[in-house]
């Protein structure tokens, strides 16, 4: 594997995604080679941190990949710390300093990463600091990896993206969705356009209806603060399902690069239709979860936990329908579902085929079936926890009568090929450092996915929500299920049936 050369600074390094998933996946890079001797790395914040001790934070950080005393040792050799108020002229002086010091010992020919792992409210002044103090001069490469949320809404996200590319230009910005960088997320690609199978019926002549599932068990704890101010429509919706979407409905590409794929994920979010107030009304539900029960635990209310305002109309849960106005997919809804303490965690795209025209199996021309119509076939996705897909097809059931029997193809990684997969952030930033931006967002996916979700944001915020209207452990308020029958189909996925027959529930 070919060594990077490369400085990487990260602003905040001592928050918990550095700690959690930035540093194990840049060892996963050293152990491989693609990070060796010629690389560096800084890590910024307010605390008085010495370089000592950042290493030995970072060595504990990467504990449970259990790397020999020496391996470690020697990677964190590589991590020097600097005490860093962002909003400070004075202290990009002593850090270019630093930088220029560490690109001349380690050879790094001007190479810089920036890694703004930290508030956005402080991306602008860091990256006019950065260009103001020559940072961004050198002979290398310069990238700036930016964390989500990338705004609050369009507004927003436009005076940021004008304020960063005014240091940084489109092509050098890698806007991070981790889950871009997931194995099943990539798949995607892989079963449509590598099996015609799939992709001679990827249309509306064949396909009844799509559905994205992101569901989490765990409720907010200890983000109450950040994700009442957020909620789930802004927090998974915008960036994370409207991504899925894209690489679902998009046209093949020409060539398999990031200019090919992102021009056409761009045209598919562009057929997205723009609902009105009405059409959000009708297509959109959201709820939050009250107390509840699930397999002998007690939860409490969104409203109980910490750093939640008691009276707060904050969403945890959103389920809708998206319309799209292209020829490929006219007529198929879209159907998503998301939420916070729900039945079960899990990630899960259903494709639903559309039902053969009639069920033929009869034994008699004068009579009628007793079931008139066969289950649907179903391609399933699976992202999270397990990794895999199935086909659901009608057979035989085995016997003397001829009756039929949904049969369910499964394939799941196994266990070690899980753990011999790169991790999300690991590839994402291996992406990064080869200057690939395939898996990355573009600006003009995130405007017209800000588009799409205002106009649902606006029209929830004129009204009053009837909240809470779901018991923690189910799968959501009585309307998301309403929403998808009202359209002749139900969920697919119906973790919550599993509980309840069991009395689990």
């Amino acid at each position: 594997m070919t060594e990077k050369k490369v400085l990487l600074t990260i602003f905040g390094a001592t928050g918990d995604l550095a700690y959690r998933k930035l540093y194990p996946s840049l060892f996963r890079l050293y152990r491989k080679g693609s990070l060796q001797n010629n690389f560096a790395i800084i890590g910024t914040a307010r605390r008085e941190w010495s370089d000592e001790h950042f290493r030995a934070v970072v060595q504990k950080s990467i504990s449970d990949l259990d790397p020999t005393s020496a391996e470690a040792q020697s990677f964190a050799s590589h991590f020097y710390y600097q005490s860093h108020d962002v909003q400070d002229p004075e202290h990009y002086i002593t850090l270019k300093k630093l930088s220029d010091t560490l690109d001349a010992k380690y050879d790094l020919a001007g190479n810089r990463l920036f890694y703004l792992a930290m508030s956005p409210s402080f991306f602008g002044v860091i990256v006019k600091e950065l260009k103001a103090q020559g940072m961004t001069d050198t002979k290398g490469f310069h990238r700036v990896v930016i964390e989500k949320p990338f705004g609050s809404d369009l507004a927003s996200a436009t005076a940021l993206n004008q304020a960063i590319t005014a240091t940084f230009d489109e092509s050098e910005i890698y806007r991070i969705d981790h889950y871009l960088g997931k194995e099943m997320i990539q798949n995607i690609s892989a079963i449509r356009f590598g099996n015609n199978l799939f992709e001679s019926l990827w249309n509306n002549r064949y396909i009844a209806n799509v559905q994205i599932n992101l569901a989490e068990s765990l409720g907010v704890e200890d983000r109450g603060g950040y994700y009442d101010k957020s909620g789930a429509l802004k927090d998974m919706v915008q960036n994370h399902i409207l991504q899925i979407l894209s690489l679902l409905l998009m046209e093949p590409p020409a060539a398999f690069c990031d200019e090919e794929i992102r021009t056409e994920k761009i045209k598919a979010l562009n057929a997205v239709r723009i609902y009105t107030p009405e059409e959000v009304n009708r297509y959109f539900v959201r709820g939050q979860y009250a107390p509840g029960r699930i397999n002998g635990s007690d939860y409490v209310g969104y409203r109980e936990e910490a750093n939640v305002a008691p009276d707060s109309t904050t969403e945890t849960f959103v389920a809708g329908r998206f319309t799209v106005d292209n020829f490929r997919w006219s007529g198929v809804p879209i159907y998503i579902r998301t939420g916070k303490r729900l039945t079960e965690k899990g990630t899960r795209i259903n494709i639903v085929f559309k039902q053969v025209p009639i069920n033929l199996f009869k034994t008699d021309v004068h009579k009628d079936c007793p079931e008139r119509e066969l289950p649907e076939n179903v391609l399933t996705i699976y992202i999270q926890p397990t990794e895999g897909f199935s086909l659901t097809l009608n057979g035989k059931e085995i016997g003397a009568d001829f009756k039929t029997t949904p049969v369910k193809l499964d394939y799941r990684h196994s266990a070690e090929t899980v753990e011999n997969s790169p991790e999300a952030y690991e590839r994402l930033i291996l992406d990064v450092l080869n200057g690939d931006s395939t898996n990355f967002t573009h600006w003009d996916e995130v405007a017209q996915s800000w588009r799409i979700v205002d106009a649902i944001r606006h029209t929830w915020d004129e009204e009053t929500a009837d909240f809470p209207n779901y018991p923690a452990g189910t799968m959501g308020p009585k309307a998301a299920f309403e929403l998808v029958e009202k359209d002749g189909f139900n969920w697919i996925w119906e973790p919550e049936e599993w509980y309840r027959n069991r009395g689990l529930l």
